[in-house]
C-alpha cells in the first residue's frame, strides 16, 4: 500500500471499520481477542492522581502517551465505567507518574477497586493546591486539563504539562502479557 493509498484508507476509516466496506469480517474482532492481541504490546505503567474536594484520587493507566512538544501535551485513556473517573473528571489539574520498575505493587494497588489507594504503604505528598505526588517514581508530570473527549467506551484526557520531575536513578515499569516487568537494553553491536 502506498503512502497515498494508506492516507486515503485512513480517511475512510470510522470507529475502527472501513466506511462503506463490503468485507464481512470488518470490525468483527471480539473484545477478548482484541485484548489478547494488544497484550503483546509493551506499555509503560503510569499512575494518574488528582485532588478532588480535598481528597486524593488516582488510577493506573497504561495508555499514556505524548501528544505534542509545543505546547507540551500528554494524554491517557480511562474507561467510562471507572468509578475513580467519576470523581477525577472534576479535577482541573492532575499528575501523571511514570512508575519505577520496583512499583508493580503500587500499580496493582491503583488498579484495584474498593480500597484506599493512598493509605499506607502508599507514600505521597502534595502542596496546598496541587495533585498528590507519589514517592519513588521514575518521573512525574503535573498537568492542567486541556481537553477531555469521549471515544467509544473510554475518555481521552489530554493535559498540558506545567511541571516535570525525573529521578535518573529509577528505571521504568513495563506491562506486557498481563504482567509487570522491566526494560533490559540489548547489547549494542560493535
Amino acid at each position: 500500500m502506498t503512502a497515498a493509498n494508506a492516507t486515503e484508507h485512513q480517511d475512510r476509516t470510522v470507529n475502527g471499520s472501513a466506511a462503506g466496506s463490503t468485507d464481512p469480517d470488518a470490525g468483527q474482532v471480539d473484545s477478548a481477542r482484541f485484548r489478547q492481541t494488544l497484550s503483546r504490546h509493551a506499555a509503560g505503567v503510569t499512575a494518574v492522581t488528582a485532588l478532588v474536594d480535598g481528597r486524593p484520587v488516582g488510577l493506573t493507566a497504561t495508555s499514556f502517551t505524548s501528544v505534542s512538544a509545543d505546547p507540551p501535551l500528554v494524554s491517557f485513556y480511562v474507561a467510562d465505567t471507572s468509578s475513580t473517573w467519576v470523581r477525577m473528571r472534576r479535577a482541573d489539574r492532575f499528575a501523571v507518574h511514570l512508575l519505577a520498575d520496583d512499583q508493580g505493587d503500587l500499580a496493582t494497588r491503583f488498579a484495584t477497586q474498593g480500597i484506599d489507594r493512598f493509605a499506607p504503604p502508599t507514600r505521597w505528598t502534595t502542596d496546598w493546591n496541587g495533585p498528590p505526588i507519589l514517592a519513588g517514581t521514575s518521573a512525574h508530570l503535573v498537568c492542567h486539563r486541556h481537553t477531555t473527549v469521549r471515544v467509544a467506551d473510554h475518555w481521552l484526557v489530554v493535559g498540558r504539562v506545567a511541571k516535570t520531575s525525573i529521578d535518573e536513578s529509577k528505571r521504568p515499569l513495563l506491562y506486557l502479557h498481563h504482567t509487570y516487568g522491566r526494560f533490559t537494553p540489548l547489547p549494542r553491536p560493535d
